[in-house]
């Protein structure tokens, strides 16, 4: 984890009163990702959903030049870190939450964490996090259905709706492949940066990617399932509940992945 040398707010060392606020009061979003010699895969997707989150939480955005700023002063000399983008207000808690105006950002700056596996074994959960289409600062609900599922003997969880339909995972999106075509679940549901560069790469491939609703009753029309995130180019998923699944094709949706360049900060 990061020591306090590591955390700025809006570019210098974060003060106690700015991190007792973050820590009591998770009103925010954020989005986080591996900086490669100061450039990063998918940069632009990333501050576009900082930009979007700033202005549906908080009125406004800091705006994409103040963004790279605050990001490259949090990079500073480092080849290599994994560096978190969060937004917050001190002007926000729960007695007074109508402030509006430009949030404060904050960066953390850790080593780059390994993969989250090579294969995982998924629990289903039925569960919809709050406000799905931002990456946001609330991740009770998404750290108890990680805790549950390796309770009862998996590596994660899945989780759909009442009715079956699948969604996302704790920490990822998951992808089916069914022949040659990649299909991304239809739901309420966070829009990964990952997601999006694997299926630019599947595209220049010539691999058909698809959006469609997913359902459990369902999933014996899939070859195969993975999961992704900024961490975790591809991941292949081995069963969902009972169902078991053939192998993922990784090195081909690695590949899709690392063929999405670098922007610089």
């Amino acid at each position: 984890m990061a020591d306090a040398g590591d955390i700025l707010i809006d570019g210098v060392p974060a003060t106690p009163a700015d991190l007792v606020h973050v820590a009591l009061v998770n009103y925010g979003a954020y989005t986080s990702f591996r900086v490669e010699e100061g450039a990063v895969r998918g940069l632009d997707l990333h501050i576009e959903r900082l930009k979007a989150s700033a202005r549906e939480l908080f009125g406004e955005t800091p705006g994409e030049a103040r963004l790279r700023d605050l990001m490259r002063r949090a990079v500073g000399g480092r080849d290599h870190c994994w560096l978190r983008v969060s937004l917050f207000s001190p002007e926000i808690s729960p007695r007074t939450p109508g402030w509006t105006g430009a949030p404060k950002v904050m960066t953390a700056t850790f080593a780059p964490p390994p993969p989250l596996a090579e294969s995982v074994r998924l629990q289903t959960q039925v569960h919809a996090r709050e406000a799905p289409h931002l990456k946001h600062a609330a991740t009770f609900g998404l750290i108890r259905a990680r805790r549950t599922a390796r309770a009862a003997g998996f590596d994660d969880a899945l989780l759909v709706d009442a009715e079956g339909r699948v969604s996302e995972g704790s920490l990822w999106n998951i992808g089916f492949l069914r022949g040659g075509e990649v299909v991304w679940p239809q739901a309420p549901m966070l829009a990964g940066v990952a997601q999006a560069l694997l299926q630019r790469g599947l595209d220049a491939a010539g691999r058909v990617g698809t959006i469609e609703p997913v359902r459990l009753e369902e999933l014996s029309r899939f070859d195969a399932a993975f999961l992704c995130n900024s961490a975790t180019p591809a991941c292949a998923v081995a069963s969902i509940d009972g169902h078991v699944f053939g192998p993922a094709p990784l090195d081909a949706l690695r590949a899709a992945w690392a063929s999405q360049p670098c922007q610089p900060i």
